[in-house]
């Protein structure tokens, strides 16, 4: 984003009028001067390079001088309509021109026989004759005005205006591209204002024009290397001012007081980790002792856990928050669903046994509680867990949103643990880590973020750039690998029984099996919903948990116990299927994507996905994360009634093709708008991100971040840096500052 003088902040009625200025601010955001510099071409056009009439190709943009040889005006519809012809010739060859309805008054007064000119259009063809249909055009050798209100005639040159980029903008209804090309030439003088944001050494260093030249080459580009140039630019402004946003944040982070929590040797942990049935990873011991370090000092940890599905993330989000307990302070973990809630508590009392059992007889000599807090538990279960909570009795609370509300208060809160971070908004989680020691001083709790998802490291650095990071990318032994095929319902109807026979089989082998549905089929699912290109094509709805789990039942699937599992059950209903899923009393669960995430039952080996298409790439691979969780091989089956040449089919294949979640992340989003990721991630904040994108500039972040860390270190007040402070209040307006200050 261009840094701003005072002069750059004056509202663009003062230079545009009252009603163009209403229109740009209405459905393009634009209110200043400034907004209006920054509001870049999407692309440019060429007119081509000048050709000789005898040479012309059909169906392309051509540039040719001519002189116009006679003009001639027919009438039709009782003279109502009118067409203007002119022929023009260069000499070597004649060509047509046609202009209709009001296009024909401005031409015939302008291009009269004998008079020379440009002329730029598509060449197409009618009753066998090449032709150009209104096309833009300036006269040469003389005073007279171009007909495309970005150019102007007066002293052109036929080589450079044929040449030259035509700049289209972002439009919108009202404001055509060359009237915002014309409200831009307005303020464009205005560009040299512009104060530069990156320090001189950096500039200068990396070879990058100053911003006012930027600005005017990437709006007015003489060729398409000044395009280039501005755009290197601008790719910079971008990346450097965020990532000293996100620098100044990760260094005021280390200036916030914390209770320091290191491991206490002879405590829970130790307890914990000598009744491991298995050895850790490498990959967990690395990152653990990554956490380990942080909850060691005396500010407070900010780290993002990213793992792949299934490398044991909970195991050592577990062990960060028993070396918290044995410090004297409680472990919070906060979860997006009931579901994830209750399994997550499970899973976390089962592998603690006795550890889990604190005031209880029977309860290991070092123990605590572990308690459930969540909106639809009894009012005395909730009474007791919330006093386990402030008397400090629990040591570990697994909640969901239940746990930000004001009745909750801990005796000493030292970690909190976020787990599928995107699913919380900033606040939910900064609501959480204001509950911290509520005793003395006031102290920050640490923090841990752990997402399944994986992030490409340029989203990391982008949209997470406020967290250090771990990665967990090396499952541990025993997981078996998981088989994916893509089913093609509608071209191979015999591979989706196929499909219900192999369900059949894991069954009858004593394991487990999963369908998943988008959507529930109740008459409350009935919601309008965006529907795509494909569903188009399809033309049909989504097919549902409660219609598919009643075919199953009476048809491929007769006999096998099935249970049904949707969002909307009542939380003891959810848990109940999960128990028995959990316990082997189920055969085929079909579920919506409430079991997306979280879901532990190792003896489920199969799953078919129906209607997979209707999936994100991500999503898919999360899904199938959910078999293949013990010794024996998982299979997901990717049922898709979309023909084989679709882009729908194309992301089935890629899942089928790869368990590597970090590559599918990538082609997930290559596949979805840059906004739809950043705007998400940054709390609803509009993207600053207009020029740069993370996934094919991953280069120019990595060494933003690089000088960001540099100059923030040296001074992170930016005292010596004022255009990068100016930059810094520009980019975060109100609501971005609270989202980083609450990062």
């Amino acid at each position: 984003m261009p840094v701003l003088d005072e002069s750059l902040q004056e509202p663009l009625k003062k230079s545009l009028g009252p009603a163009t200025a209403k229109v740009l601010a209405e459905h393009l955001d634009l209110h200043t001067v400034g907004d209006l510099l920054h509001h870049y071409p999407r692309r440019y056009e060429e007119r081509g390079q000048l050709t000789r009439l005898s040479d012309l190709p059909l169906d392309e943009d051509v540039t040719v001088v001519a002189q116009v040889a006679d003009a001639r005006v027919h009438t039709f519809n009782g003279g109502r309509g009118k067409r203007l012809e002119i022929t023009i010739t260069d000499g070597s060859g004649r060509l047509q021109l046609v202009f209709f309805g009001r296009g024909v008054h401005r031409p015939q007064k302008e291009l009269l026989p004998g008079s020379r000119a440009m002329f730029a259009g598509k060449v197409s063809v009618f009753n066998r004759k090449l032709q150009l249909a209104h096309p833009s055009y300036a006269k040469l050798g003389g005073q007279g005005e171009a007909a495309d209100p970005a150019d102007s005639a007066e002293g052109v040159d036929a080589e450079s205006w044929a040449g030259a980029l035509i700049p289209i903008y972002p439009a919108c209804k009202g404001m055509e591209s060359w009237k915002i090309a014309k409200a831009v030439d307005a303020v464009l003088p205005r560009a040299q204002e512009a104060i530069d944001p990156l320090p001189p050494t950096l500039r200068d260093g990396r070879g990058l024009v100053p911003l006012p030249e930027a600005l005017l080459k990437i709006h007015r580009p003489a060729t398409k290397a000044d395009v280039e140039d501005a755009r290197a630019r601008l790719k910079w402004d971008e990346a450097f001012v965020l990532q000293v946003a996100l620098a100044r944040r990760r260094f005021a982070d280390t200036q916030l007081p914390a209770v320091a929590r290191g491991p206490v040797a002879g405590g829970m942990l130790d307890a914990f980790d000598a009744r491991l049935p298995f050895t850790l990873t490498d990959g967990q011991l690395k990152v653990t002792q990554e956490i380990f370090d942080d909850l060691a000092a005396e500010h407070p940890m900010h780290r993002l856990l990213q793992g792949e599905v299934g490398s044991g993330k909970t195991l050592v989000a577990l062990r960060a928050m028993l070396t918290v307990v044995d410090a004297g302070g409680q472990a919070a973990m906060l979860a997006p669903t009931e579901v994830l809630a209750q399994q997550h508590h499970r899973s976390i009392v089962e592998m603690m046994g006795d550890l889990a059992e604190g005031g209880m007889l029977g309860g290991a000599e070092r123990a605590t509680k572990v308690v459930l807090l969540t909106g639809s538990m009894g009012a005395a279960a909730r009474r007791q867990a919330l006093l386990d909570l402030v008397t400090g009795e629990a040591g570990i609370v697994i909640g969901t949103h239940a746990l930000i509300e004001d009745k909750v208060h801990f005796l000493d809160l030292g970690l909190v643990v976020v787990d599928e971070q995107h699913r919380f908004g900033v606040e939910q989680r900064d609501a959480l880590r204001a509950k911290g020691p509520s005793q003395g001083e006031k102290r920050t709790p640490h923090l841990l973020v752990m997402t399944a998802t994986p992030i490409p490291r340029t989203v990391a650095m982008t949209v997470f750039g406020d967290l250090e990071t771990s990665v967990l990318d090396q499952l541990p032994a025993g997981r078996s690998p998981i088989a994916s095929h893509v089913v093609p319902a509608q071209d191979k109807p015999h591979f989706l029984a196929r499909a219900w026979e192999r369900v059949r089989e894991e069954v009858d082998k004593g394991h487990q099996a999963y369908v998943v549905c988008p959507r529930i089929g109740d008459d409350e699912d009935a919601k309008p919903r965006k529907k795509t290109a494909e569903d188009e094509a399809e033309k049909r709805p989504p097919l549902a948990v409660l219609d598919i789990a009643e075919q199953l039942s009476k048809g491929p699937l007769s006999g096998l116990r099935i249970e049904v599992l949707h969002g909307r059950m009542p939380p003891d209903d959810k848990d109940a299927v999960m128990r028995g899923f959990a316990a082997g009393e189920v055969d085929v669960l079909v579920a919506t994507t409430v079991i997306e995430v979280g879901v532990n039952v190792p003896n489920a080996t199969a799953m078919v996905i129906m209607d997979a298409d209707r999936f994100g790439v991500s999503q898919l691979h999360q899904l199938r994360g959910r078999v293949g969780r013990g010794s024996a091989p998982g299979l997901c089956l990717l049922v898709s009634e979309m023909p084989e040449a679709s882009p729908a089919r194309a992301r089935l294949g890629a899942v089928a093709a790869t368990l590597d979640g970090f590559e599918l992340s990538r082609i997930d989003l290559e596949q979805r708008r840059e906004g739809d990721v950043l705007g998400q991630a940054q709390s609803g904040v509009r993207s600053s991100l207009r020029m740069l994108t993370v996934i094919d500039d991953e280069e120019i972040i990595a060494e933003a971040r690089e000088e960001a860390v540099s100059v923030v270190r040296a001074d992170p007040e930016l005292a010596s840096l004022p255009g990068l402070r100016t930059a810094l209040d520009a980019l975060l307006d109100n609501e971005r500052e609270r989202y980083l200050d609450k990062g």
